[in-house]
């Protein structure tokens, strides 16, 4: 077996993942190989990416697919990244292994994806994007990049038309009149150095959350502290708040999984006394005795656990409005 990489070695840390969140994706071929052969490989990827993007409403600002890596600029839908990645990497996986005869997994590791700071480095990433087949040798410049079809940059000069990925929005960042907007862009992308090589876009740690080396050094020459997370390309501010976020989210989850055990264990302590078979009550069983038990279970899954009707009405097989009906009748009855 290969040595690990220093990256391989260390624990993973969970993504961050939400909806509306811009993410730099970059996906890797396995041990650096291959993850098109030929030209049907990357229409298919190509349309694969389309489709999953439409499906998942996934706003794809820039990309670039080259032999054995791609590059993703996104804005996450309401299902977040992880089910849009997972679609488009696994339906891909699965038509490129059939086509080759091949067995095993196509992409190296996990794909590797990062918040990025709109404000700060949205141009900076769609220009560093765009201009990869430039920076690999695909092509000789901006200009014939213009012709190139596996990237966004054509779609954006309005050269070919993808119905799934939002040129508009990367335009408005240079002119409301489209054509000025085209030039301005344009410029932006042909003033990049195409031989420059930006680890901060695509490394890790304080690189990335600083911005560049220069910064860091200055960091370190300081006795200033700055929160660094390789997860997040941004300055300290934007990564703690990203972070904040994101501890918010994951203990909102943890309450969320311990109130459905202690439901569950409510529920079937309940029916186990009363002799009411689990089954019949969330079947929406109307034998007196069962729903007895529910109106009794409704009014302590809310009363004790605060668990929502919705899920109520779920484990207990009647409609919300069913839920809030037994709430209220019981309310009065107390009342009297």
């Amino acid at each position: 077996r290969h040595a690990l990489s220093i990256e391989e070695k260390m624990p993973r840390k969970a993504r961050l993942d939400t909806p509306g969140t811009l993410h730099h994706v970059i996906i890797r071929g396995m041990e650096k190989g291959q993850i098109v052969t030929d030209q049907k490989d990357r229409e298919h990827f190509i349309s694969h990416l389309a489709k999953v993007a439409l499906a998942t409403k996934t706003a794809v600002y820039a990309w670039s697919l080259l032999v054995n890596h791609a590059h993703l600029l996104v804005r996450s839908g309401p299902q977040g990244l992880s089910q849009f990645m997972r679609r488009l990497l696994t339906g891909y996986a699965i038509n490129y292994n059939l086509r080759h005869s091949r067995i095993g997994h196509l992409f190296h590791n996990r794909y590797k994806s990062i918040v990025c700071d709109e404000d700060s480095y949205f141009l900076v990433l769609v220009r560093y994007i765009h201009l990869n087949p430039v920076r690999a040798g695909e092509v000789e410049n901006v200009t014939a990049l213009n012709a190139y079809p596996w990237s966004g940059h054509a779609a954006i000069m309005g050269k070919v038309k993808h119905a799934w990925q939002d040129r508009d929005y990367v335009l408005s960042f240079f002119s409301r009149k489209r054509k000025e907007a085209m030039r301005g862009y344009n410029k932006f992308v042909s003033e990049g150095n195409s031989r420059e090589r930006r680890p901060e876009l695509v490394g890790g740690g304080l690189v990335r959350s600083l911005g560049g080396w220069a910064e860091v050094v200055s960091f370190r020459s300081g006795k200033q502290r700055m929160l660094t997370d390789e997860r997040v390309l941004g300055a300290g501010e934007f990564v703690e708040k990203i972070l904040r976020e994101a501890d918010k989210r994951f203990k909102n989850q943890v309450a969320v999984k311990e109130q459905r055990v202690k439901m569950h264990a409510l529920i079937q302590e309940v029916c186990t006394r009363e002799k009411i078979n689990i089954w019949e009550l969330r079947m929406g069983s109307l034998r007196r005795n069962v729903s007895r038990v529910r109106a009794a279970l409704a009014c302590q899954l809310i009363g004790e656990l605060g668990i929502p009707l919705a899920e109520i009405a779920r484990e207990c097989g009647v409609s919300t409005s069913g839920i809030a009906k037994i709430i209220q009748r019981s309310k009065i009855e107390n009342s009297n």
